[in-house]
């Protein structure tokens, strides 16, 4: 940015925005963060009721080292501000002919268990797929996914290159396929395409990545739920200068010319030098007063609905942290949800257990359950969520007992719904907390960009810009965004930079 960036606003105080903070506390600038909450985590958000500690946003957490960069931005470290406890093993996969896998990181667990599960050829190719998603990464992290794109000139670089070489811009499904013969295997090393938006047969190879931070990198979760994280980095910021302001949604943008000079809440005008914009894109848009023009108009990730059920400890059959039920159908699902509009017929489902790894999210005796089954967006899906919710509800809680996962007439004092309704009431383009697709006209340069014409002086951050969806994504987005204010390079110092796990 040209001109003065002695004082940055930061709209929202979700991932991005806490490490768009951070990065430019430790670039010397004065920040002041505004949020609409009271409290910070954006798409990060809580509930406590009942005596339960809810986490109503993400809940899978990979590359932890995007979290120690971050705190790095002001000298501190991971280990100052955050207990993370890693899952073993990452999650449990269960599949409709009544078979189950445990998904490790390890190399060597996660090998013997391919070989209990469907033999020594489908180990070996195990070990084949972790290689190739181990490259995958290793060519993407530090040229196309933390860094500003800003051009398809960009891609022009030897590590574009190696990326082709290794089939990236083919289609996952296929070469997924091409290592493992199982179907099961297949799902379990492919449905990850479902965060990128797409379906394993549509979605790049190179979206391999996802599967990647969650069967090699490894899976965490922070003690005191997810909400610690973004707690962690607040704390973190207010102790290194950033001042926030809960409760306090911003209305509009003041400019002069091609700058904001102000940015405006309910309570205050707050005069600024620079402005990093967290919002899901539409309100950032409607806050800058323009939206960039595209060729091909943007296309929104699936939505989710998501309950979560207060039991009786011990009316769920699996004891791992997270697990993941396959329906006997899959192209359909996939169909259904994007392209229909349709509910699924034959739901796969994530079913977490927080209280597996840390009881205090509950009252004592009791579990917290978090049940989320992909959905249409509002764009394609055309449900009445008023009306259908509760039946819907109600259907996700037999199939959860027909499949194990809850056991017979559980004792259920919690049951809080979250519909693609309720996420677009909370400023989510399409009602989809997951953001813009990873379609190829939506992927790297091509992907909406974190500057927007005509405004000298604002930086984007957050899932619908550079470099996309996830919670190492938007951490990663945030880093961009202060380099666009500070002309710091992003990758500069950059405490994860060429790591990786071993093969």
């Amino acid at each position: 940015m040209s001109g003065r960036t002695d004082h940055v606003v930061v709209v929202g105080a979700g991932l991005a925005g806490l490490s768009a903070a951070l990065h430019l506390l430790g670039a010397g600038r004065r920040v002041t963060v505004v949020e609409s909450a009271s409290h910070p985590g954006g798409r990060a958000g809580l509930l406590d009721t009942a005596g339960y500690r809810i986490d109503t946003g993400p809940t899978v957490l990979t590359m932890p080292e995007v979290v120690d960069d971050a705190l790095g931005a002001v000298g501190e470290s991971l280990a100052d501000r955050l207990e993370l406890r890693p899952l073993h093993p990452a999650y449990q996969a269960r599949f409709a002919d009544g078979s189950s896998l445990a998904v490790h990181s390890d190399a060597e667990a996660m090998e013997a268990e391919v070989r209990r599960f469907a033999g020594p050829e489908e180990a070996a190719g195990y070990r084949r797929l972790r290689r190739w998603l181990t490259e995958l990464y290793e060519a993407q992290i530090d040229r196309f996914i933390a860094a500003n794109l800003d051009s398809p000139l960009n891609l022009i670089h030897p590590a574009a290159a190696r990326l082709v070489a290794l089939g990236g811009l083919g289609r996952l499904g296929p070469a997924v396929g091409r290592r493992l013969r199982d179907e099961r295997l297949r799902r379990v090393f492919s449905f990850q395409a479902l965060y990128a938006g797409l379906s394993p047969r549509r979605a790049m190879a190179a979206y391999g990545v996802i599967a990647y931070l969650d069967t090699v990198g490894g899976v965490w979760f922070p003690k005191g739920g997810m909400r610690a994280l973004p707690r962690a980095l607040a704390d973190a910021a207010a102790a290194h200068g950033a001042e926030f302001r809960y409760d306090s949604p911003v209305r509009r943008l003041e400019r002069g010319g091609d700058r904001v000079r102000a940015v405006h809440t309910d309570q205050e005008r707050i005069e600024c030098d620079a402005v990093v914009l967290t919002p899901d894109l539409p309100t950032a848009y409607r806050l800058l007063g323009r939206t960039p023009r595209r060729l091909v108009p943007l296309r929104w990730s699936p939505s989710a609905v998501v309950l979560h059920l207060g039991v009786a400890g011990g009316a769920q059959a699996d004891p791992a942290h997270h697990v993941i039920s396959f329906g006997a159908a899959w192209e359909r699902t996939f169909r259904e949800i994007i392209d229909e509009g349709r509910l699924m017929t034959d739901p796969s489902l994530l079913l977490t257990r927080p209280t597996v790894t840390d009881p205090t999210l509950a009252p004592k005796g009791r579990e917290l359950l978090y049940l989320l089954a992909p959905a249409p967006n509002l764009a394609v899906g055309r449900q009445d969520w008023a009306r259908l919710g509760p039946a819907y509800r109600d259907e996700l809680i037999a199939v959860a007992i027909r499949r194990g996962l809850l056991t017979d007439a559980p004792d259920i004092d919690l049951r809080h719904l979250v519909t693609p309704k309720d996420w677009a009431e909370g400023g989510h383009g399409a009602g989809t907390p997951f953001s813009l697709a990873h379609t190829l006209s939506q992927t790297g340069p091509f992907r909406p960009g974190n500057r927007v014409a005509g405004t000298e002086n604002v930086a984007l951050a957050g899932s619908g810009t550079t470099p996309g969806v996830g919670v190492p994504t938007a951490l990663i987005s945030g880093r961009l965004a202060a380099a666009r204010v500070t002309g710091i390079p992003a990758g500069s110092g950059s405490r994860t930079e060429g790591r990786t796990r071993g093969r």
